[in-house]
């Protein structure tokens, strides 16, 4: 029933919303050779086992992808935290194009990128990105697409004004035909956005598409790659893998759930 929901939520959105399936204006190079350099970075041996063995949930090949992404982007990613995404944006990005961090990763992280050139690049970018304190992304129109991972709850959580004031800020650093791309822990539909957000850490999709067409985005596209129909959407996000921080008891039953069931999202600035 609620997958049936969401299919309907964006048959109508279509059709009521004009210009909601239009297309970035970037160009795009081949998907054959834009597949091949991301399975390359996601392959890599950087990569620690245990960051390769949530490959299977968050789908980056595909993820990516979806989004759009090409080498010789110029991409701003969010709240990056322990790099996860990070370790495979840098080397795809590394020969043609530029990644941004805002804010950077973690220090452990971040010493690791520094020491190691040849995989990552010269890595330099870095904004201080402290929303609501600031929500710079750099010079309007000077970006190709800014990415999001699981990160649009915690602006939430500190008001609805600051999650706002994140989308007018991608809005603003992106070129027109420029893409702002979000994967997040998606609640039941309709469901009170503060409320998940602040008991669950999930957001209803409804909530973040309306949110992105305020802003002003169209809605280039909504995937389920990242989804998980085992997932109830009705427990805190943390009590799954690969925290499991609830009680010992019921760590087999949420293995048997595995990650969160995730919304991805498409946004394309006209």
């Amino acid at each position: 029933m609620l997958r049936r929901t969401r299919k309907l939520l964006i048959v109508l959105a279509a059709l009521l919303l004009p210009g909601l399936a239009a297309a970035s204006s970037i160009a795009t190079s081949s998907p054959e050779d834009t597949a091949a350099l991301l399975q390359k970075a996601v392959d890599g041996s950087w990569r620690s086992a245990a960051n390769k063995a949530r490959d299977r949930y968050r789908h980056p090949v595909e993820t990516l992808q979806f989004f759009g992404i090409r080498p010789d982007m110029t991409v701003v990613e969010l709240a990056p935290a322990g790099g996860w995404y990070t370790e495979i944006l840098a080397p795809f990005l590394r020969g043609h194009g530029h990644l941004v961090e805002a804010p950077s990763p973690s220090p452990a992280f971040m010493a690791r990128m520094q020491a190691d050139p040849a995989v990552f690049g010269h890595f330099e970018q870095v904004l201080p990105f402290r929303p609501p304190a600031s929500v710079n992304l750099g010079a309007p129109g000077s970006a190709d697409m800014v990415l999001t991972f699981r990160n649009t709850h915690d602006w939430l959580n500190h008001s609805p004004e600051t999650l706002a004031a994140v989308f007018k800020a991608a809005y603003g650093v992106l070129k027109p035909g420029g893409v702002f791309g979000i994967t997040e822990h998606r609640a039941k539909p309709f469901a009170d956005a503060q409320e998940s957000s602040k008991a669950l850490h999930r957001l209803p999709e409804d909530y973040l598409i309306a949110l992105g067409l305020k802003a002003g985005f169209r809605l280039g596209g909504v995937s389920e790659i990242n989804a998980n129909p085992k997932d109830p959407e009705d427990v805190n996000v943390h009590r799954l893998p690969p925290d499991l921080a609830g009680p010992a008891s019921e760590h087999a039953a949420m293995q048997a759930i595995g990650e969160s069931d995730r919304m991805t999202l498409r946004f394309v600035k006209p």
